[in-house]
């Protein structure tokens, strides 16, 4: 067992497809969504950067989204877009390790960072008077540091964890990129530690952060209804809505993914949920903010006159 053990050097991930005609068309689509995806957050991070109008708490957490969403769309679908293209499956174990992290690490970043955001619309909604003082800056910026580095930290234990397994039975990941659950499922060595563990973790986090959500969103209900202009009940659900989506999308993915016994097979329902968590959500989160969100849309016109201008003086 130890020198079949040593022989697993590096794994494949699943591929889309064995015709060639529909490998290169995947690739093109998984380039054209990250592109898109990328392009779109890194404006609103461009925008609520240089917008002195924009710097307030909402666009602070919205711009730090953008940045995490940028950079997790950047962690798997170049590598998919390229293994597609190239017809070229396998991945280092160390790759694969570095691919797990930063997964893990975004994931409950954004996950945390969201739980944040729907708090901070909860205090300007109900309480819009103490609001400056309740989300001052150094409090959204110790929000914001505090998901980073618990995130560092449950990323860190789960990657090591995980790769303190042997995998001697197959290589095979039944996946587009590299996950533990993934794994699990193929190590030939005990995982119930590392089940128990992921579950729970996952049950804490994703439960935890689900019940501050629903909290600040009926509280913020309760509140919008009390509202005496249907206008001004308007404009709080559309700034709401977006973000009730977005949460819904990724912990529905999330939970089905990390939530199945390793025991189960892969399936190709994991890798459709797997593509909404780490592909769709980051995808949509520019276009749902920017296209229902009037202050990003003019910043975005204020963008565009300045760089028309700069043209014709040039």
């Amino acid at each position: 067992m130890s020198n079949l053990t040593i022989a697993v050097t590096e794994f494949l991930l699943m591929g889309f497809s064995d015709i060639r005609e529909l490998q290169i068309l995947y690739s093109f689509l998984f380039f054209l969504i990250y592109s898109a995806g990328l392009m779109g957050n890194l404006l609103i991070v461009i925008i609520t950067t240089f917008d002195r109008r924009l710097h307030t708490p909402m666009y602070f957490f919205l711009r730090n989204l953008s940045i995490v969403d940028a950079c997790f769309i950047s962690t798997t679908l170049p590598q998919a877009s390229v293994n597609s293209l190239m017809n070229n499956r396998a991945v280092s174990i160390i790759g694969c390790a570095a691919q797990i992290f930063l997964v893990v690490f975004l994931g409950y970043f954004e996950f945390t960072l969201l739980t944040v955001m729907a708090h901070d619309r909860y205090v300007a909604i109900c309480h819009p008077l103490h609001y400056p003082v309740i989300m001052s800056p150094r409090v959204c910026m110790q929000m914001t540091l505090t998901c980073l580095f618990t995130g560092l930290l449950y990323a860190g234990f789960h990657t090591g964890y995980t790769f303190q397994l042997s995998f001697c039975q197959s290589n095979v990941l039944h996946q587009f990129f590299c996950d533990i659950p993934s794994l699990l499922k193929i190590s030939c060595s005990e995982t119930f530690g590392n089940t128990l563990s992921l579950l729970a973790s996952a049950l804490v986090v994703g439960v935890g952060c689900f019940v501050c959500i629903t909290a600040s969103y009926i509280r913020i209900l309760s509140t919008v209804l009390k509202f005496p202009v249907k206008e001004d009940q308007r404009k709080a659900f559309s700034t709401c809505v977006p973000h009730i989506i977005v949460v819904s999308l990724f912990l529905i993915s999330v939970l089905y993914v990390y939530l199945q016994p390793p025991s189960s097979s892969g399936s190709i329902k994991d890798v459709f949920f797997s593509l909404f968590y780490s592909m769709i959500t980051p995808f949509l989160n520019p276009i749902i903010y920017s296209l229902r969100n009037k202050q990003i849309k003019e910043a975005l016109k204020i963008v565009m006159k300045r760089k028309h201008s700069l043209k014709s003086k040039g």
